[in-house]
């Protein structure tokens, strides 16, 4: 029964935002550039309370709450969520503020009141219609991985400055950071070099 109650207001959903993208197209185009009206945010919302089944509310993250967790977690966060979320959480990046809707401020209530399981089901799985995909089959993440980073969700709002620099480090590279990177590193090498040969014929 509660199945066929979900796929009446999941149908509903559809059929509202359908109307609603077919009155915004009419009225001047879908721009992702434009910021989401209220309506939007709460049908984002709405569908990612939809996303998550009653039975994965309740569920208990297993994973301790130690520095060590932590310390991973905050790893595996700015290398594979920081480009999204920033490493702080409040999804102030090219990416996050350009999505539709924009990646949420996860340290605030919406998030933070989140269960424990509905978390881990939201980082499993992925939710539609927004940019948050599933990572339940990814080949470097595993469920152990995604409890981890429900304990670093929690931490977020308590994220210090020191924390955060050391996550600057791990933040993956763009080709031209790289090169900059190696160009800095060759040029370092080439003084120290110039400076030994200098030395070596006095």
């Amino acid at each position: 029964m509660t199945r066929v109650i979900l796929a009446i207001l999941g149908t509903l959903v559809a059929v509202g935002i359908g109307a609603y993208v077919f009155l915004r197209t009419a009225a001047g185009g879908l721009s992702a550039m434009a910021e989401p009206s209220a309506l939007e945010k709460a049908v984002a919302r709405a569908a990612r309370q939809m996303a998550i089944p009653p039975s994965a509310k309740s569920a208990q993250n297993p994973t301790p709450n130690t520095g060590q967790v932590l310390a991973d977690a905050r790893a595996h966060w700015a290398d594979h969520c920081a480009s999204c979320h920033a490493n702080d959480g409040s999804g102030n990046t090219q990416a996050g503020k350009h999505m539709y809707p924009p990646a949420p401020d996860m340290r605030q209530p919406a998030t933070q009141n989140l269960s424990d399981g509905e978390l881990f089901y939201v980082i499993q799985n992925g939710v539609r219609l927004t940019g948050m995909p599933g990572w339940a089959t990814g080949a470097h993440h595993d469920e152990e991985d995604s409890w981890k980073l429900v304990r670093f969700i929690r931490h977020l709002p308590q994220l210090t400055a020191v924390e955060e620099r050391e996550m600057e480090a791990l933040n993956p590279k763009s080709p031209d950071e790289l090169k900059e990177e190696q160009e800095e590193k060759e040029f370092l090498n080439g003084d120290q070099s110039h400076e030994h040969t200098e030395h070596h014929h006095h």
